[in-house]
């Protein structure tokens, strides 16, 4: 059985008794004059070849790719979930689509995906970037690639970023432990190699010092390999090791709410009550947190906002040959919910 041709823009002149051209010139709405009635004939007609319109060729033709590519860690974290949807939002608004890649946590395939991205002549990309090295990017930029940087901070003044203030959000997180009572506070991570991790930390290490409090950290192997539930998994090997300690925290503040999940799930697999023996809180601020119980307290990020904000910014910066860098630095907000409980200050 042999496929098929798709239908091309000849076969609707030849149905609808009309040129190659005038078919050409309403499907693409050049403005080009055209009855009504003829309008809706070829548009019908379109409609019942199936006809859909070559992409590649416009291209060729205009020079214009309506294509713009976003790297991100991995989608199965819900926090890029929802960055993406505010990404596809802003897109289809400006008639743009979304090529996704995933670099899972892997700095050579992130950076395969940037070469690729420029080798299909993508011009726009939005990145949450991973690797140290940001050389790659740098050589992109000055290759006419637009780049939008967004969650992992880039030190270098000619790339656009949205970022978001995670020292202060680490600093939110922990000084709400300490005023409901908590002096033992452990804090969860993995690898402190990313710029979000690093600042969450930061963030940490001064509200516990300015209370005087001694630093509980376990942080996960940086020899690790990255998977779908990574996050989950390492929360619960992480707790794991918690519990190991003679003085156990009476709260644990995780870098993120995919990590505070796995605690969560680990403490209560141990007997521990949360958050009647031991308070958890996370960072991130995903619906999921909403879902799970008890209900996740934890640090708000503007994560779709974050993701509309990037895409503005990207189709600017396409529209413009002398486009200059803009740094947004979004802010973090406290949610309260029912992990968290306040215990007895001791004096």
């Amino acid at each position: 059985m042999t496929t098929p041709k798709p239908a091309t823009i000849h076969d609707i002149a030849r149905l609808a008794g009309v040129s190659s051209a005038t078919v050409s010139r309403v499907l693409s709405n050049s403005g080009y004059p055209v009855s009504a009635k003829l309008r809706e004939k070829i548009l019908r007609t379109a409609k019942e070849v199936h006809y859909v319109p070559n992409l590649l060729g416009k291209q060729l033709k205009t020079n214009i790719n309506t294509t713009i590519g976003v790297i991100v860690p991995s989608i199965t974290n819900p926090f890029y979930s929802s960055v993406l949807l505010g990404i596809e939002e802003t897109a289809r608004k400006n008639n743009y689509n979304v090529l996704l890649c995933n670099s899972m946590h892997d700095p050579v395939l992130e950076e395969t995906y940037l070469r690729t991205t420029f080798e299909k002549q993508i011009r726009g990309l939005i990145l949450s970037s991973i690797t140290e090295d940001k050389k790659a990017i740098q050589d992109y930029i000055r290759m006419g690639q637009r780049i939008i940087a967004i969650d992992q901070k880039i030190d270098d003044a000619g790339i656009s970023q949205v970022e978001f203030d995670y020292h202060k959000g680490g600093l939110l997180a922990t000084r709400h432990l300490i005023a409901n009572g908590h002096r033992r506070i452990a804090f969860v991570t993995a690898p402190l190699d990313r710029p979000s991790r690093i600042g969450i930390h930061s963030g940490y290490l001064e509200a516990m010092r300015e209370a005087g409090l001694e630093l509980l950290v376990k942080e996960t192997a940086r020899d690790h390999k990255y998977d779908g539930i990574y996050e989950f998994e390492n929360g619960k090997a992480l707790t794991s090791m918690l519990l190991e300690e003679e003085d156990k925290p009476t709260a644990v503040f995780a870098c993120n709410d995919m990590t505070a999940f796995g605690v969560i799930h680990q403490l209560d697999a141990s007997g521990f009550r949360v958050p009647d023996d031991i308070s958890v809180i996370g960072f991130d601020g995903i619906d999921f947190g909403e879902i799970v119980r008890p209900a996740l307290t934890t640090i708000k990020q503007p994560n779709a906002e974050m993701g509309r904000l990037a895409c503005s910014m990207l189709m600017e910066a396409m529209q413009s040959d002398g486009f200059e860098p803009v740094h947004l630095l979004l802010q973090p907000k406290l949610i309260e919910r029912q992990s968290v409980a306040p215990i007895a200050i001791e004096a």
